[in-house]
């Protein structure tokens, strides 16, 4: 049984490291710092896994001690920020890869016996998707029908418990200048330090695990 501590994470989805989502993802860790929370920071990129689950649901494939370790991370958070790019309408090859290796039954959801819906095992924890995006809103809206919000935060997050989770986007990122992206890591700072406080810590409680 893991302990959840005092702790937000951020987790850098974005395969380079000199990315605007890693920018982004700094400045919201350091209004969450000076909104009074403890951070840690986790880059996928960073982490040696295979990406693949080789054989489904179905079959049997060890965590690499990476993910083992990521895992134990979120347990201990309270509070989950995602940062990654939108490509081809949906998150990045690392972020859906890491998602299917460790959003696992039994640790991330369980279904019950007399229940057709599932349990979300992450329950406790709030979160923030931050992602970036070339298209303008209402193509994204209109024609891809807001996608990586439909599968990431409501068929991913919000499935394994995950509340509330609130999101924050940035479109049209090939046409902004460099002032207009300063002004957005600035704004992201001072929703990091507003999540800091609309979301403190939670005192230690055990993780429910099927």
């Amino acid at each position: 049984m893991a302990k959840i501590g005092r702790m937000h994470l951020v987790i850098q989805g974005h395969p380079a490291p000199d990315s605007l989502s890693d920018a982004l993802a700094r400045a919201y860790a350091s209004g969450l710092e000076r909104g009074g929370a403890r951070v840690e920071l986790l880059a996928l990129r960073s982490l040696a896994f295979d990406p693949h689950l080789r054989a489904g649901f179905s079959g049997k494939q060890e965590l690499e001690p990476d993910l083992r370790q990521a895992q134990a991370t979120i347990e201990r958070a309270s509070h989950v920020a995602w940062f990654f790019p939108t490509w081809w309408a949906g998150p990045p090859a690392l972020v859906k890869g890491f998602i299917d290796r460790t959003f696992l039954p039994g640790w991330s959801f369980a279904y019950r016996k007399r229940s057709a819906l599932p349990e979300g095992l992450l329950a406790g924890r709030s979160a923030r998707v931050v992602t970036t995006m070339d298209s303008p809103g209402w193509w994204y809206r209109f024609w891809h029908w807001r996608s990586v919000h439909t599968s990431f935060i409501n068929a991913t997050l919000r499935f394994v418990g995950f509340g509330p989770v609130r999101e924050t986007t940035f479109f049209d990122q090939k046409t902004r200048t460099p002032e207009q992206r300063a002004a957005w890591l600035r704004e992201m700072e001072r929703i990091g330090e507003r999540d800091a406080r609309q979301f403190p810590a939670r005192s230690s409680r055990t993780l429910a695990v099927a």
